[in-house]
């Protein structure tokens, strides 16, 4: 496939447009997987920021129970597990979460089918540690909105969130998906009643540059 970018705004522009905002996650990864074409934030390595992030992570801190936001092919929850984290991972793509099972046969990771707007209520407050990339920014409207508010309200007490997202000021143009984060978007994973500890804003090289926010939010006890 010569642009596997404008084939996911495709499909996903298709999609909204029918009412589904996150069915086309399915068709690009059973695409991927039929055609053998790469999907563009599929690395195939864990995050960088929460490589670095882990790396602070003090050494006397138990670990507990994590959870991962579109957990595309699962190497941010292997990370993890290999970490000492007891994993629970989750994608709205069936395909996604077939290609983790067998790209890591015997994974301690539970692996699941889930869909961020409508997650299990038993997973409210139940974790201690969850991590999202890039998630947020390719859901549009007030489907943003409520993710981010079910993801937040899935931190434990005492519990942590990393988020990651490209970023863009409420002047700058929306442009095309995946669709930059303003601040206060950022800010609905504070909804439930998390508090921002950390926020990084920075700019990765590249034609052009990108912008992105990296930021720590933590629940109280």
């Amino acid at each position: 496939m010569a642009d596997p970018r404008a084939r996911a705004r495709e499909l996903a522009r298709a999609s909204i447009e029918a009412g589904d905002v996150v069915g086309w996650f399915e068709r690009l990864y059973a695409e991927s997987a039929r055609d053998g074409f790469a999907i563009s934030w599929v690395d195939l390595a864990p995050n960088p920021y929460l490589v670095r992030w882990l790396e602070r992570w003090p050494a006397d801190r138990p670990k507990g129970r994590a959870l991962v936001v579109g957990c595309g092919y699962g190497d941010d929850a292997e990370l993890l597990a290999a970490r000492g984290f007891e994993v629970v991972a989750f994608d709205v793509a069936p395909s996604a979460v077939a290609r983790c099972e067998a790209r890591f046969p015997g994974s301690p990771v539970r692996y699941l089918v889930a869909d961020v707007l409508e997650l299990p209520p038993e997973w409210e407050r139940a974790f201690d540690f969850v991590f999202e990339a890039y998630t947020i920014q390719v859901l549009p409207g007030e489907a943003r909105q409520i993710a981010a508010e079910a993801i937040g309200r899935t931190v434990a007490a005492n519990g942590r969130l990393l988020a990651v997202a490209r970023s863009r000021t409420a002047n700058d143009p929306v442009g095309l998906m995946p669709w930059p984060l303003t601040r206060r978007e950022l800010d609905s994973f504070a909804a439930s009643g998390l508090v921002l500890a950390e926020l990084e804003e920075l700019v990765e090289p590249g034609d052009p540059p990108v912008p992105r926010f990296v930021a720590e939010f933590v629940r109280p006890a």
